[in-house]
């Protein structure tokens, strides 16, 4: 199993120079800085994100992967929220600085010390679960501590979770991609109606041509930072599960040669459909025919 720590995200964000920006959105639970990296100007902005879930570690690398500059507008990339996991699910309990955290952490994985299939942060919380739309109505949400499942003590108790609200509401994002792995699917719906509806759909529609993937639906699952930036941003949001179905967690890393030519036509594909939707918005203001 090849793999990608915390280390070379730092070393490949840091090896980036103009016209690439980088900074931090926060911090992790741990004290790890999350890292972004910024291109372009201007509008329309889009944010893409990777490593929610410690074990599905791929879409770091993968959204590394994705950073180049675009004609137009601006995008943020955050490759890694969960950076804690990042480490966890990979080097284990070693990466964690606290003993009392090393004692907690291992109580809550049975008493194992193999976390290669965690998903939730260095607090056993699953951050995709953390957000305030739905928050703990989901199927399956657990309430207590556990390698996945736990919504959290309350929306936004992670410092991780609650960095990406705030940074998504500061850069006014206009549309989001985050990354996950797996099934080859696009979740896009979380209760859009009328306009937003058909706009997030043909988005959708949009990125599944371009990617290969279906579109999928997700009713009875919430809490999730898609469902919060579709019901309280009121921007379009999609989760990305890449790798086939068939692929056993956590995936290898020497599958990115097949994932990322699937994801590359992705970001510009939201940046062309935001330039056209707000170039018609500016119509219909100015009077014009939509």
């Amino acid at each position: 199993m090849s793999s990608f720590g915390y280390d070379q995200l730092l070393e490949c964000v840091n090896a980036l120079g103009p016209p690439f920006e980088t900074g931090s959105i926060g911090q992790s639970a741990e004290g790890r800085l999350i890292p972004f990296v910024r291109t372009g100007e201007g509008r329309p902005v889009l944010l893409i994100v990777g490593g929610f879930h410690a074990r599905e570690h791929i879409t770091v690398p993968l959204v590394l992967g994705l950073i180049r500059p675009f004609p137009f507008g601006t995008v943020f990339f955050v490759p890694c929220l969960n950076a804690d996991g990042l480490e966890l699910c990979q080097n284990g309990l070693s990466s964690v600085s606290s003993p009392a955290r090393r004692k907690f952490l291992r109580a809550v994985n049975g008493g194992s010390e193999d976390f290669s299939l965690w998903k939730a942060n260095a607090d056993a919380v699953d951050l995709n679960l953390n957000f305030p739309s739905g928050f703990g109505k989901g199927r399956g949400n657990l309430f207590a501590p556990a390698p996945q499942g736990y919504v959290g003590p309350c929306p936004l108790s992670e410092p991780e979770s609650l960095a990406l609200a705030a940074f998504t509401a500061a850069v006014r994002a206009e549309a989001v991609l985050t990354f996950h792995s797996k099934g080859e699917v696009i979740f896009w719906r979380y209760g859009q109606k009328g306009g937003r509806l058909r706009r997030d759909r043909a988005l959708a529609r949009r990125l599944g041509k371009v990617s290969g993937y279906a579109l999928a639906e997700s009713p009875e699952s919430h809490g999730g930072y898609k469902d919060w930036c579709v019901e309280v941003l009121n921007i379009p949001a999609f989760t990305v599960e890449v790798g086939a179905e068939s692929w056993p967690h956590p995936l290898d890393h020497s599958l990115l040669p097949k994932i990322l030519p699937q994801c590359r036509a992705m970001p510009g594909e939201v940046l062309d459909f935001l330039r056209k939707e707000n170039g018609r918005k500016r119509k219909m203001d100015a009077g014009g025919p939509a």
